[in-house]
């Protein structure tokens, strides 16, 4: 960490140097600490990018006491349903069957490649970057928000409980319920119900899913397996009516800024 307190800024990517800084904080995270790979990944340059990129909002959380080319420190990816529409399809669409959210004719709002640089984990940026995303839900009056979200490793025997737990306690209702595609779908339902271990299965859980789940979100059905970037995803969907009143509240503040 700096010596001086991070004075943070958010800004959407508005220049390839941008989104380069992106890409490079996502290959310091995805790539060189947790060991994901990918065609696109251009390890001379040390960028963590696909072909997707051109296509999002790119939402960036500055700490204007690093250094100018070491200042972004966070990174969330946006995209919404038009935004999708002109690149083909969400990037969760090669994983999860999206059926019910597009057929819901709800505003959605994809959220993806959220990271922090080792030095701001567990401290007010990731608050930050929620504001980001909250003022921009607000903006565009978005409904659903939905995107993949990772464990490290693809040992299933390893992630029995957590994924069991989500299975058991944070399925989606039928409405929100995406599915993952059966290439390398995974069974969640591991163990039953009353043989889970609650505070393990939480230890096991990432920060950001837990996250997630404060804020009311629910998983699909499913995990898929990505050999590629040595994780198993999960999909997330949260619903901005659903909400419990707390974080509703940051959104409704939001939209009448």
């Amino acid at each position: 960490m700096t010596a001086k307190e991070p004075d943070y800024q958010l800004k959407l990517a508005d220049c390839a140097a941008d989104l380069q800084a992106a890409q490079r904080l996502r290959y310091e995270v995805f790539v060189t600490e947790l060991g994901g790979d990918g065609a696109q990944v251009d390890h001379q340059a040390g960028l963590e990018k696909d072909c997707y990129d051109p296509f999002y909002d790119h939402l960036l959380l500055l700490d204007r006491n690093r250094i100018v080319n070491e200042q972004v420190v966070g990174v969330y990816r946006l995209l919404r349903q038009d935004q999708a529409n002109r690149a083909g399809q969400f990037y969760s669409e090669d994983e999860y069957d999206l059926g019910v959210l597009r057929d819901s004719g709800r505003r959605l709002l994809e959220l993806g490649r959220s990271c922090l640089h080792a030095d701001y984990r567990g401290g007010m940026a990731m608050y930050q970057l929620w504001s980001g995303v909250a003022s921009y839900v607000a903006e565009h009056q978005i409904d659903l928000l939905f995107g993949v979200a990772s464990f490290h490793g693809t040992d299933i025997s390893a992630l029995s409980q957590p994924l069991s737990f989500l299975h058991h306690r944070h399925l989606a209702p039928p409405d929100l319920r995406v599915s993952a595609r059966p290439e390398h779908a995974q069974r969640m339902d591991l163990m039953a119900e009353n043989t889970l271990d609650r505070r393990a299965a939480m230890l096991a859980t990432p920060a950001l899913i837990k996250a997630y789940l404060r804020l009311g979100g629910f998983v699909g059905q499913g995990a898929w397996i990505d050999h590629a970037f040595n994780t198993t995803d999960v999909c997330l969907v949260m619903d901005t009516a659903r909400m419990n009143e707390r974080h509703r509240g940051l959104y409704a503040k939001n939209r009448s800024a």
